[in-house]
Parts: C-alpha cells; structure tokens; sequence
C-alpha cells in the first residue's frame, strides 16, 4: 500500500495485507492507495470507514513546501576586521540587522546551534544577514572588538553597533526563541 501524505518530505510505502491498515496516524485520518481495490479513507480514532461517509464530510488537504525559498541559508564566515567592517558598513547603507554566531569550533553548543542558525537565516533570507565568526581562526583583534564572554555568542548589529545579544549557555530551543525575538524587536 502507498500512503500520500500531505508533506512531500513525508512520503512512505508499507506493505501491509490486504484488510490491514497502519495504525499510527498523526491526526487519525488516513488516505491509502491498495493496488487491489483503489483508494478509501478511513478514521483510525473513530473507526469509521470510508465506504459509510458521506460526500459532505470528506475533505481532502494538502500542504506542498514552498520550493521557491531555501529551507537554510549557509551562514557567510568573517575572518578579519576589515571583513566585519565592510559588513557593518553595506548593512548600514542597506539598514538590514546583522546577526553574527560568535563560535568555536571545539564548542558541542556552537556546533549544534549552526544548523539551526542557518535554517533561521532561510525564515529571514531578505530581511537579516547571518554571519559567524570562528574564534580560534581569526585575529584577536576580532574576538575583543566582538566582546565576547561565553561561547556560543549570538549578536545583532544594526547601524554599526551592537544593539543586542543571546549568550547561547542553556539549551538550543531557548537559544533561538531568544534570537527570534531579538530579531523582531529589530525589523
């Protein structure tokens, strides 16, 4: 049997016997494709079968990803003070907040949070640029001008300052619900 869900990430083939059904659906609805008798519904909480529905109560929902955006934006590195200076400048021209990941690469924190990062950079792709900066790579000039006290460091800089920052010691979720908000405090 094949199962179409409403998600084309979310697309799984079971093999079951001909009256037998998966039993595990996220809201108890299912739509199944049998190569044997063509397609039904069925209510897996309610047990109600399709055949006993009525045309008024079936509804069909499908959600399709919007493939036109990016799922993640691969965050640009920052290696010298000039770079981050050119950086501040063009998104002061631009007056577009500059989020930058303060990390190390021996940091498991700072590891965990970069995808995730990247993934928020996707949500804001026109609004906010994403930088990071590896600390054991880059001058200590760098790493003083980024005052930074604890890794993971999350700051956002508009107009050339620093106006905010989310020091990442606690746990990831927490982390990026504070940077979300950081960021719509700024747009």
């Amino acid at each position: 049997m094949s199962v179409l869900a409403p998600n084309s990430q979310i697309f799984y083939r079971f093999s079951h016997p001909k009256d037998q059904f998966p039993q595990k659906w996220s809201n108890g609805w299912c739509l199944f494709l049998v190569k044997n008798s063509g397609f039904g519904l069925k209510d897996q909480k309610n047990g109600i079968d399709g055949r006993n529905l009525k045309k008024r109560e079936i509804m069909a929902h499908a959600a399709w990803p919007d493939l036109s955006r990016p799922t993640t934006v691969e965050m640009e590195s920052i290696k010298d003070c000039d770079q981050l200076d050119q950086i501040l400048q063009q998104a002061k021209d631009n007056s577009q907040p500059v989020i930058i990941d303060w990390m190390a690469n021996w940091c498991r924190k700072c590891i965990y949070l970069k995808p995730k990062l990247e993934k928020m950079a996707a949500e804001y792709d026109t609004k906010v640029k994403f930088y990071y900066v590896d600390v054991n790579n880059v001058p200590q000039a760098l790493v003083k001008r980024g005052n930074i006290s604890k890794m993971p460091t999350i700051q956002l800089w508009l107009d050339g300052e620093m106006k905010a920052e989310v020091i990442g010691g606690h746990k990831a979720w927490l982390v990026l619900e504070e940077v979300k908000d950081m960021i719509q405090q700024f747009i």
